[in-house]
């Protein structure tokens, strides 16, 4: 089918139907896909198809609220923008209308490392609640310069990735001739070909404004631009951080910090001796390790072990606003969404991501409707049919 307006997407599976009609096949495969044979993409979809809610009738539902609070901070909705590097590849300079739509909608936008739009910008030219997301690099110097800026530049929350000891294995990427740093060959050019639109409206115009995108958010005198070989790109992993080095962090950051990409009680517990403000269970939207565990089924013992201690959040896999509600009666205290705000932006810059956010936003309140609950306040496990675990091996 070929939607030729935004209005026409009704929920996030169109927007990414259409996103995929205007972006090339290597760029709407690096943001799409998973990793090796997708089997963690695949099953954080089917662990939330296996929970099912349990509706409650003859409720006066007709006031329904979504606002929330955290970190002492109001929201209007239990949603925030995840860190996603390839906005502004998917839309002209897509960093600020993704966040443009996310302070309309008054949740969090957290800016990546590997944005394309630099953190001052996003801060002069936005605002509204602004976390930073930060990758260890191996100096990890560059990384406290990162932390620095980010902090000077208003930025309330740092958001530090941890799942990510060293590189993925998506090999997609090097079949469509998508390379760090890109070069140009006749698949992924013929590719670009094929989709004029996007080619005139995102490339040419960074050619036209002074040329291809940097990578705006690395340290000084490393953000050359993507087809460039770039020093960093060789440091961005780091299989020597531990704790320690998360601890040093937490000394530097004055504002509210969270560990991304916990997926087991034990390391719950150690980010919060570390400090940490909060936790986000993610296994990378399933992009990372594939054997990974999905976040949804181990979310209710992480929230057991920690939650009344420190502030849960989750991402990974969330495509509806049931399944926002599933983890919000489990016990987290804010989704984050990835994809389906890129996939927006894609389609339609800010207007687009705020589709995207508002197809949340009716699908949470309708959700609540059935559940008989007035609030998101007012979730908890009784409205689930089961409480996901993780498969463990039998023990002998």
């Amino acid at each position: 089918m070929f939607y030729e307006k935004l209005e026409d997407a009704l929920n996030v599976h169109d927007l990414r139907r259409m996103a995929a009609q205007r972006l090339p096949k290597w760029l709407f495969e690096f943001v799409d896909r998973g990793t090796e044979d997708e089997v963690a993409l695949r099953n954080n979809r089917a662990a939330f198809e296996r929970i099912k809610l349990k509706t409650q009738v003859l409720v006066d539902v007709s006031k329904r609220k979504q606002e929330i609070e955290l970190f002492g901070k109001k929201h209007g909705m239990p949603l925030g923008i995840a860190p996603t590097g390839p906005a502004g590849m998917l839309w002209y300079k897509g960093e600020l209308e993704l966040a443009r739509a996310a302070k309309a909608a008054n949740i969090p936008f957290t800016l990546a490392t590997g944005s394309q739009t630099s953190m001052e910008d996003v801060a002069k030219l936005v605002g509204g609640t602004l976390w930073f997301q930060l990758y260890m690099w191996s100096d990890v110097r560059m990384s406290h310069a990162l932390v620095q800026r980010a902090q000077n530049a208003g930025f309330e929350a740092l958001v530090v990735t941890v799942d990510g000891p060293v590189g993925t294995n998506r090999e997609y990427n090097v079949r469509n001739g998508y390379t760090v740093p890109f070069r140009y060959t006749r698949r992924n050019t013929a590719a670009v070909l094929k989709r004029p639109g996007w080619l005139f409206s995102v490339i040419m115009r960074y050619w036209m404004s002074g040329g291809m995108p940097t990578r705006a958010n690395y340290p000084e005198g490393m953000t050359e631009k993507f087809t460039h070989v770039s020093s960093a790109e060789r440091k961005t992993k780091n299989d020597s951080l531990c704790w320690d080095d998360f601890g040093v962090l937490r000394d530097m950051w004055k504002g509210k910090i969270l560990v991304k990409g916990i997926l087991t009680p034990a390391d719950a517990e150690r980010a919060i001796a570390r400090g940490a403000d909060g936790i986000i269970v993610s296994n990378h939207g399933g992009r990372n390790f594939d054997s990974s565990m999905a976040p949804i089924e181990v979310l209710a013992p992480i929230v057991d072990a920690v939650g009344s201690r420190t502030s849960v959040i989750i991402d990974s896999g969330f495509r509806r606003g049931s399944d926002v509600v599933k983890a919000l009666a489990i016990g987290a205290k804010l989704v984050m969404i990835g994809r389906a705000t890129l996939w927006g932006t894609t389609v339609g810059g800010e207007a687009g991501a705020a589709r995207a956010i508002n197809f949340y936003r009716e699908e949470i309140s309708r959700t609540l409707a059935y559940l008989g609950c007035r609030g998101v306040d007012e979730l908890n496990r009784d409205v689930l049919d089961r409480v996901p675990t993780p498969h463990l091996p039998l023990t002998m």
